[in-house]
C-alpha cells in the first residue's frame, strides 16, 4: 500500500506535467517553446556545438599558433576548429546566433548544412543569412510559425510599407512599394488571395496615398472599402474609361518632373530629380496604388469590338507598369489564373511585375507563370500548398529569392471599418472624382432609453 501511495504521489505530477507539455505543444506551441523547447535546444546547442560542426564538415585546421599553444600547455589532441560562435539570443519563436566563418569558408557551406543542424539541435527549421563578409546569422525556429500565424509586435512602418504576412523564418513579410513597385498575386478560390488583398488595403488606408480599384467581380471584393477608394471600376467597360485617366495623370506628373529638371545651370545636384520622390514635399503629388482584381476578365473577349477594347486596356496597363514607378503610381495585379493563353500582352505585362505572390492554384501553368521565370524551384513549393492551409503562399521577386508566407486572418468588417475611419484621408484628385464610388450611409442606431417605461395602470 505504501508503494502504491508513493507511486501516485510521484507519478501523478509527472503524468500531469507530461500531459500538459503534450497539450501545449499541440495547441499552444509558443508556450511550449518558451517553457520546454527553448532550454532544451539551448542545452543541446551548447553541449554539442563542436561535435556537430565537425560532423557537418564546418571545421578547419587550427592555426600554427594554436597548435603550439595546445602542445605546450596540454597533451590533448589538436582537433579542428569550429566557427567562432557569438551570443545566443532567445526569441519568442526560436534562437538567433552569429558565426564568424573561418578562412576558406563561405555562407553557402553553412546553408548546405542547415538540415543537419536542425536535426542535431531539435528545432523546426534553421535559416542562414549573411550579416557582413565573414559573419552569418543562424535563425533557429522552434516550431511551425505558419500553422497559427501571430505577427511580431514590432512591425516595419513607413509610407507605402505594409507588413502583410509572416515568413516561415518568423520574420514579417513587408510589401514595400518603393522597393518593389508592381506585383502579381495569384490564387484560386478560397486560397487566401482575398485575405492578402484585404491586408494591403487596410494597411494602406491610414497612409496619405490614393487607392484606386478595378474589380471585375462586380465590385464584391473592393466595394466594402469604398469609403477609402478614390476611384472604383466594377466591370471592363468602366475599367476602359478609368485607365486612360490614370495614363493622363501619369503624363502630367512627368511634365511636373520635366519642369523641375529645367533648372538654372547653377542648381545643386540634390535638387535634380528623375521621379516624384525627388520633388519638394509641397510639390510632390500623392502616390497612387492601383488594385486590379480578376485581371483575366480584362483579357477575355467575345466580339471584335471587345478585342479592340481589350488591346487598348492591356496596352495602358503595360504603360503604367513600365512608367508608373517614377510618377508614383504602383500596380497590384491579382487573379485566379494568369497565362500566355490570355492573349497578346499577358507575358509582357508579367515581365514588368517585379514582385510575385502565388497562393494555391488549380494548375501548374499558373504557378510557372508566377514564379517560373524568377525562381523555378519555387514552382513545386507553390503546387504543394494544401487546400486546408488558406493564406499560405510562396513569395518571390526578380532577385531569385523566395520564401513561404502566410497571411493572418482579418475579417472583412474590421478591414472595412479601418477604411471608414480613414475616409478623411482620401486625397483630392479632380481627374478621379467621376469614378469615386458611392459610400452607403450607415443607419444610425437610436440609443436605448436609460429609464425603462412603466405601464400606467388604473
Amino acid at each position: 500500500m505504501t508503494g502504491l501511495t508513493t507511486l501516485l504521489e510521484v507519478g501523478g505530477p509527472v503524468a500531469a506535467l507530461g500531459g500538459g507539455a503534450a497539450y501545449a505543444r499541440a495547441k499552444h506551441p509558443g508556450v511550449y517553446w518558451s517553457t520546454v523547447g527553448l532550454p532544451v535546444s539551448t542545452a543541446r546547442l551548447l553541449g554539442s556545438y563542436g561535435s556537430v560542426m565537425e560532423a557537418c564538415s564546418l571545421t578547419v585546421a587550427p592555426s600554427r599558433l594554436r597548435v603550439l599553444a595546445v602542445k605546450a600547455t596540454t597533451r590533448r589532441e589538436v582537433r579542428p576548429v569550429p566557427p567562432r560562435r557569438g551570443i545566443i539570443r532567445p526569441t519568442s519563436t526560436g534562437l538567433r546566433l552569429r558565426l564568424r566563418l573561418a578562412p576558406g569558408q563561405e555562407p553557402a557551406d553553412v546553408a548546405a548544412s542547415a538540415e543537419r543542424l536542425r536535426h542535431a539541435w531539435g528545432v523546426h527549421a534553421v535559416y542562414v543569412s549573411t550579416v557582413k563578409p565573414g559573419v552569418v546569422e543562424l535563425r533557429l525556429v522552434g516550431f511551425d510559425v505558419l500553422r497559427r500565424v501571430r505577427m511580431p509586435r514590432k512591425l516595419a512602418s513607413g509610407l507605402l510599407k505594409v507588413s502583410v504576412a509572416l515568413r516561415e523564418d518568423a520574420t514579417p513579410f513587408v510589401r514595400d512599394y518603393r522597393a518593389i513597385p508592381h506585383q502579381l498575386t495569384l490564387g484560386a478560390t478560397l486560397s487566401g488571395k482575398s485575405m492578402y488583398l484585404r491586408h494591403l488595403v487596410a494597411g494602406l488606408a491610414p497612409q496619405p496615398v490614393a487607392l484606386v480599384g478595378i474589380d471585375c467581380k462586380r465590385g464584391v471584393e473592393l466595394s466594402p472599402f469604398a469609403a477609402r477608394l478614390s476611384a472604383l471600376a466594377t466591370d471592363p467597360e468602366q475599367a476602359a474609361e478609368l485607365l486612360p485617366v490614370l495614363i493622363q495623370e501619369m503624363e502630367e506628373r512627368y511634365e511636373l518632373i520635366k519642369a523641375r529638371q529645367g533648372l538654372a545651370p547653377g542648381t545643386p545636384d540634390e535638387e535634380i530629380t528623375s521621379d516624384v520622390w525627388g520633388l519638394p514635399e509641397d510639390e510632390r503629388p500623392v502616390p497612387i496604388v492601383l488594385f486590379v482584381d480578376e485581371v483575366a476578365e480584362l483579357f477575355l473577349v467575345a466580339t471584335r469590338k471587345d478585342e479592340e477594347r481589350r488591346d487598348e486596356m492591356v496596352t495602358q496597363l503595360i504603360r503604367l507598369a513600365q512608367l508608373g514607378r517614377a510618377a508614383g503610381i504602383y500596380l497590384e495585379v491579382c487573379g485566379q489564373r494568369f497565362g500566355a493563353e490570355l492573349g497578346k500582352g499577358a507575358t509582357m505585362l508579367r515581365a514588368q511585375l517585379t514582385g510575385r505572390v502565388c497562393h494555391r492554384v488549380n494548375d501548374e501553368a499558373s504557378a510557372k507563370m508566377a514564379l517560373g521565370d524568377i525562381a523555378p524551384e519555387a514552382v513545386s513549393a507553390a503546387c504543394a500548398i494544401a487546400p486546408e492551409s488558406p493564406g499560405l503562399a510562396v513569395a518571390g521577386d526578380s532577385s531569385g529569392g523566395w520564401s513561404r508566407i502566410r497571411t493572418p486572418y482579418l475579417s472583412l468588417g474590421d478591414a472595412a471599418e479601418v477604411c471608414r475611419e480613414s475616409a478623411h484621408l482620401v486625397p483630392d484628385l479632380p481627374a478621379l472624382k467621376p469614378f469615386r464610388p458611392d459610400v452607403p450611409v450607415r443607419p444610425v442606431e437610436s440609443p436605448a432609453p436609460v429609464v425603462q417605461p412603466r405601464p400606467v395602470t388604473d
